[in-house]
């Protein structure tokens, strides 16, 4: 196939619902690359097929597998969860998948906090630098060169994860 009729391919390649397609195909149907596909291969996720011929034919269900591994990842579910979930709908208890979505929903409440308090040290140096003098030095540059800023936003994209803020929380 030359590369101008490749580039007309579908996004989304239909599939027969009995048959076994290649990696490729699969990759497309599932609306990811290849090598999506072998990361979750290598990660456990997703199970390497037998080869026949030098061709692996992958059943139509990785589909839908890989889909379900994206909508957890988009909901912030790490790869180990979603391992754990995978294995727990095989029979395992509701109770031990609800521990799992608790405790994610637990993380990104506390995710939130987080944001909302960066929010608050932003707002309150952008607010800062408005009614200095301009011939003071910036506070937003002032506070990101010290210890103040280190606090406000923990210096790293760690600081999503933490609780720390310019000021101590007022009540």
């Amino acid at each position: 196939m030359s590369k101008t009729a490749a580039s007309r391919v579908p996004a989304t390649v239909p599939i027969r619902s009995d048959a076994a397609v290649t990696i490729g195909k699969l990759a497309r149907a599932a609306e990811v690359g290849v090598e999506t596909v072998r990361y979750y291969q290598r990660r456990r996720l997703l199970a390497v097929p037998q080869s026949a011929g030098g061709v692996r034919r992958y059943p139509n269900a990785m589909i839908d597998r890989i889909r379900f591994i994206k909508r957890s990842q988009d909901l912030g579910f790490s790869l180990e969860e979603i391992r754990e979930l995978m294995r727990l709908e095989k029979g395992g208890s509701r109770g031990a998948i609800r521990k799992i979505a608790g405790e994610r929903l637990a993380n990104i409440r506390d995710k939130i906090v987080a944001l909302k308090q960066i929010e608050r040290a932003l707002s309150q140096l952008l607010s800062e630098c408005e009614h200095t003098a301009t011939a003071a030095p910036c506070p937003i540059i002032a506070a990101l060169s010290t210890d103040r800023a280190a606090a406000a936003i923990g210096g790293s994209h760690a600081a999503a994860c933490t609780r720390r803020q310019i000021d101590p929380p007022q009540g």
